[in-house]
């Protein structure tokens, strides 16, 4: 029964390497974070489902408490992760006077089926960017990318959490 036993664990951990030959990396690690707040649903809503299926008028919705409305929410992570992309590929950042508020408040519901879209388009293109990149660009950018994953994840609860408020959430999404 010993032997058994032995031969048992043995096995087990022969198993459990060989599917774990694969150590993680810097790369996986900040690809795995940027597809949890953006198309990836794990332990929390990703971004493509905090916006999906609603309206203009949804999108606009506040509670007159001084929450963003969830189109103000998209339209600031839309602004930010564009300015860390852009850095990302050196590319120049348009004239920003550092308003932050102005980055919510631009926010036209009248292009809500865009903003959607160019939030989907913005958070792929970061992770291509990841994705193509090496180790020494990755090592000089790890900190600000897992940033933007903190950065996101924050503000999709937001979203989340608005929609709750205006009954325009299907707990069946993911948070009840």
């Amino acid at each position: 029964m010993k032997k058994l036993l032995i031969v048992f664990l043995l096995i087990n951990i022969i198993n459990a390497r060989g599917q774990d030959s694969k150590a993680p990396t810097v790369k996986s690690i900040l690809l795995a974070q940027l597809h949890t707040t953006h198309d990836v649903k794990e332990w929390f809503v990703p971004a493509n489902v905090a916006v999906a299926g609603l309206t203009a008028d949804q999108a606009k919705w506040t509670d007159g408490s001084g929450n963003h409305s969830v189109g103000q929410l998209a339209n600031h992570l839309i602004f930010w992760n564009l300015q860390q992309l852009r850095q990302f590929k050196k590319l120049p950042n348009p004239p920003f006077n550092g308003n932050n508020d102005e980055t919510f408040n631009s926010f036209d519901n009248k292009n809500w089926e865009a903003t959607v879209k160019r939030l989907d388009s913005v958070l792929t293109a970061i992770e291509k960017e990841v994705e193509a990149s090496d180790d020494a660009k990755l090592q000089s950018w790890y900190n600000a990318l897992s940033h933007i994953s903190t950065h996101n994840a924050y503000h999709i609860g937001q979203m989340v959490f608005v929609r709750k408020l205006q009954g325009a959430w299907e707990p069946e999404k993911g948070v009840k």
